[in-house]
């Protein structure tokens, strides 16, 4: 390979994962005037990856897509009006290329990475200055790649139109990246965490991790009044992140409090009916808000950078980090849900 190219993964159309392609591409030897040339280092899995893939995701899909949306490397050069970045710093970039601030917009959602823009599946990329976070300098690169969908997600899950304050119970839904980011993040503000799980092996890790309940939901069906019973006076649970299907948010209505808030985060069950996914009534019994959240804004991606530099919080990486020649098998991997937090692929290893 000529030292002039690059390798990286592209998605000619969405019939799955196993429709990746590798192809090659020209390193850039000029940018534009606010933009930036990153060296990719490692690039991590969303569970929306393999939705678009599969040629679910409800937005559009540009044709030969680079794919995924996390990552984080190095800056190669910058153009000549660019301020924030210099060679060598580590970036991480935003999951929608132009959404800086403010409430979510079309034009935010037809820049979104691994989709309409290409993403970071690949080993060198150009993006616009406005559209990037300088790493935290306690986290290493592959940590840092962990965080742009899911640590972002997972923000914006606590901390959008009700903010978390301290002493507020969070229900946390199994050990998924943003749901460990969401107890991670919870937990360092002094809340009290209830997670759930369906693998007795992963009770440990949640309670290490700063869980103060861990509810078994294949063994315990009613686990959302369960939930419900261990806050205070069993008033319920201040703010749900809900990652599940339809069951899922039945039982997180059980669980939330009058005037809580239901993150709703995605649907990990795609065996379980989308219509309906609960009854109207019972969400007018609960008077709780169920909030649709995507991954923020740049600013909140900054602030998140801060608290997860403040508390020193490091991204819980999977054991099992695939080389870029196994982008396939890293998909797989995550829709078997043998994972424990993020799924990372190396980009640096050889094909």
């Amino acid at each position: 390979m000529a030292s002039n190219t690059f390798k990286q993964w592209i998605l000619p159309d969405a019939k799955g994962f196993n429709s990746l392609q590798i192809s090659s591409a020209t390193i850039p030897s000029d940018v534009g005037d606010y933009e930036v040339l990153i060296n990719f280092h490692f690039a991590s899995l969303n569970y929306r990856d393999i939705v678009v893939a599969q040629g679910n995701n409800p937005f559009p899909l540009k044709k030969n897509v680079v794919p995924v949306s996390d990552g984080a490397g190095i800056v190669v050069s910058v153009g000549p009006k660019v301020t924030m970045f210099r060679a060598g710093d580590r970036v991480a970039p935003t999951f929608m290329r132009d959404h800086v601030a403010g409430p979510i917009t079309t034009a935010a959602i037809l820049s979104s990475l691994g989709a309409v823009v290409d993403g970071t599946l690949r080993e060198y990329g150009v993006y616009p200055e406005h559209s990037l976070v300088r790493i935290a300098d306690h986290l290493s690169l592959l940590e840092a790649s962990s965080l742009p969908c899911a640590g972002v997600t997972a923000w914006t899950s606590l901390y959008g139109d009700r903010r978390l304050q301290p002493g507020d119970v969070v229900l946390t839904q199994g050990t998924s990246g943003v749901s460990l980011f969401a107890l991670q993040l919870a937990v360092a503000a002094g809340a009290t965490v209830i997670a759930t799980t369906s693998s007795p092996d992963k009770i440990k890790i949640l309670k290490d991790l700063g869980a103060k309940y861990v509810l078994n939901y294949r063994e315990d069906k009613s686990w959302g009044e369960t939930a419900k019973g261990l806050t205070k006076d069993g008033v319920g649970v201040d703010i749900i992140v809900e990652v599940g299907g339809a069951s899922s948010v039945r039982q997180s209505l059980k669980a939330v409090r009058m005037g809580g808030v239901i993150s709703l985060v995605g649907h990990l069950d795609s065996s379980e009916p989308l219509d309906p996914p609960f009854n109207p009534m019972e969400l007018l019994a609960s008077q709780a808000t169920v909030r649709a959240i995507g991954a923020g804004n740049r600013q909140d991606f900054i602030a998140l950078m801060r608290a997860i530099d403040a508390n020193n919080i490091k991204p819980v990486i999977d054991r099992k980090v695939f080389k870029m020649s196994e982008a396939r098998e890293a998909y797989q991997y995550m829709l078997d849900r043998k994972h424990v937090g993020k799924v990372v692929i190396d980009l640096r290893s050889s094909l």
